[in-house]
């Protein structure tokens, strides 16, 4: 092989390279990825709505795939009655699944109720799979935070446990864990007891 021709077959391995790696920077361009876009608060769900309505509207659907609000289900107990309802695991934000160009960033960017998107104004960080994954989870795993009405000085009677069918004085409510503490009476000692919400019922 002369050195001309050995020249040539390394030029075009260097060009074959370059498109290489050219066609990799435009596969990471056009990933799909998750953005936290921040929104008004209290407006998550108009702001998902208004932007469902653009996607199919502006026919970006290939280019915005998903949106989320992610909740989880609490389950209130308010005057012995249980009631459950939906709350926002993250108040003020929006997760929306897209491939990032201008136009995407646009229809995303001037939908009613959003602010901004996480990172600099004109160039948004995408969010870590890894993270994506855990508030999915989190937003339909069954977990029930369980709140209730109580406070100190009130009355419950125990329904489960090793003191269940005893009657208790609320001494402390903890309503971030769910807990409360009460005062016992156990063969004439009066007994603190930490205790679940789920636990107890109100008298």
């Amino acid at each position: 092989m002369t050195e001309k021709d050995e020249n040539i077959m390394n030029e075009g391995t260097a060009e074959e390279n370059l498109e290489a790696e050219s066609n990799k920077s435009s596969d990471k361009k056009n990933q799909k990825r998750w953005y936290i876009v921040h929104t008004y608060s209290g407006y998550e769900n108009k702001v998902k709505s208004n932007l469902e309505k653009r996607i199919e509207y502006m026919n970006m659907g290939d280019k915005i795939f998903r949106v989320e609000v992610p909740q989880k289900t609490i389950t209130q107990i308010k005057g012995g009655r249980k009631q459950e309802k939906e709350e926002k695991i993250f108040p003020g934000y929006v997760l929306v699944e897209m491939i990032m160009d201008e136009d995407s960033w646009y229809v995303v960017r001037h939908t009613a109720g959003v602010t901004k998107f996480v990172g600099s104004a004109k160039k948004p960080i995408p969010a870590k799979d890894s993270e994506i994954k855990k508030i999915i989870h989190r937003s339909t795993a069954q977990t029930q935070k369980v709140e209730m009405d109580v406070k100190v000085g009130e009355k419950v009677r125990i329904i489960s446990g090793p003191f269940a069918e005893f009657v208790g004085d609320i001494t402390e409510v903890y309503p971030d864990k769910a807990k409360l503490r009460a005062m016992v009476s156990i063969f004439g000692r009066e007994t603190p007891v930490e205790l679940e919400y789920k636990q107890i019922q109100k008298l």
